[in-house]
Order: structure tokens, then sequence, then C-alpha cells
């Protein structure tokens, strides 16, 4: 399946940004689903994950802050960004939360401080 990220950009710190991510058929309906985030020089990171029965888990450094839900009209997961850091710069993506398959393109978010 392919995994579309977008909404990334380039945001003040205290800002906040929405991602969304796209997938066909039925994949986000039968896999727990994470975001996670490439930082620059560092090792990609799990920071959200949604289980298929909508419960929640956080990194704790974006936990208060980021929020990731399921909209199953227009069958994305989205991730709600708030409070934006500098240090939360970094490419996103999305992928099933715990046997992640192919990587998408991901998504830039830059937040400048």
């Amino acid at each position: 399946v392919q995994l579309q990220a977008s909404g990334g950009g380039l945001v003040s710190a205290g800002g906040s940004l929405r991602l969304s991510c796209a997938a066909s058929g039925r994949f986000f309906s039968i896999n727990d689903m994470a975001w996670y985030r490439q930082a620059p020089g560092k090792q990609r990171e799990s920071v959200a994950i949604l289980s298929v029965d909508d419960r929640t888990q956080y990194a704790p450094s974006v936990k208060g802050r980021y929020i990731i839900t399921r909209d199953n009209v227009k069958n994305t997961i989205d991730l709600q960004m708030n409070s934006l850091r500098p240090e939360d710069t970094g490419v996103y993506y999305c992928n099933a939360a715990w046997r992640p398959g192919a990587w998408g393109q991901g998504t830039q978010v830059t937040v400048s401080s």
C-alpha cells in the first residue's frame, strides 16, 4: 500500500500544523498506525500511535502537544501538532505502528526559533 503524507511546512515556534496521511483501501482500519519523525542526523522515531480501537500513545517529547486521529470519511490518519518547537523539525512519515512496511515520501516540517 502507498502511504502519502502531506501538510508539512515552515512554521514559527509556538505555531501549529496539521499533517494528513492517505492510503487506499482499509489499511487504516486493520492496522495500528503511527506517525514517525526523522530529525536531521537522527534515526526515525515513532511520535504518536493510534490503535485500531482508538487508543493513543505519544512520545514524551510530544505528549500534550500532538494529537493523532483517524478520519473515517476521508480515510486518513491525521496529526495535529501544536506549540511546535525547533526540535520538532524533521521529515514526518506515517506507517503501521509495529511492523512498518515500505516508507512513503514523508512531509517536511521545519520550525524556526
